[in-house]
């Protein structure tokens, strides 16, 4: 079992409670809309950490993380991007790319708007955009969410509330 730490769209903001929240943890991934490498180095040196830029993000990030990570943990594919929209509303980069890599955990970021959905045309894949966790866009709460991947799949996701953006 591995538990995932799961934030996006931080834009340059790094709430200090999500040290507390991903303390039992064996990973972080970030969905992109870092905005400050200064957010990376202190997931990374917490966690293990997992990232792609987001459209906000400068060169300086660009040349660190790439726009997509395909990667396997517990025998399952996760694909984690920023923009990628949602089933059935993929946008047309990664529809090209989907029934390819087949992924069991398909992660974004970018809409802001938490979401959690399986794809009823490629089972079983599942959908995840965790929201904003940063205070610059027009979500309301900041949010980031916390699960246990097993070979099984999915178990125990949690939502948490930071607070109010602004």
């Amino acid at each position: 079992m591995t538990k995932i730490g799961l934030i996006s769209d931080t834009h340059g903001y790094l709430d200090e409670r999500v040290f507390e929240y991903f303390a039992g943890c064996n990973e972080i991934w970030h969905a992109g809309d870092i905005g400050d490498l200064a957010v990376m180095k202190r997931l990374e040196a917490f966690k293990p950490t997992v990232g792609v830029y987001g459209n906000i993000d400068g060169t300086d990030i660009r040349h660190i993380y790439p726009e997509d990570q395909v990667f396997e943990r517990e025998g399952k594919t996760i694909w984690i991007t920023h923009i990628g929209g949602y089933p059935p509303r993929y946008n047309r980069r990664v529809l090209k790319q989907l029934d390819t890599i087949k992924p069991y955990l398909f992660i974004c970021g970018h809409s802001h708007i938490v979401k959690v959905l399986t794809d009823k045309a490629r089972l079983p894949l599942i959908h995840i955009n965790p929201g904003a966790a940063g205070m610059q866009g027009f979500h309301k709460m900041r949010t980031i969410m916390r699960f246990d991947l097993t070979t099984e799949g999915v178990k125990n996701l949690q939502l948490i509330e930071l607070g109010k953006r602004g």
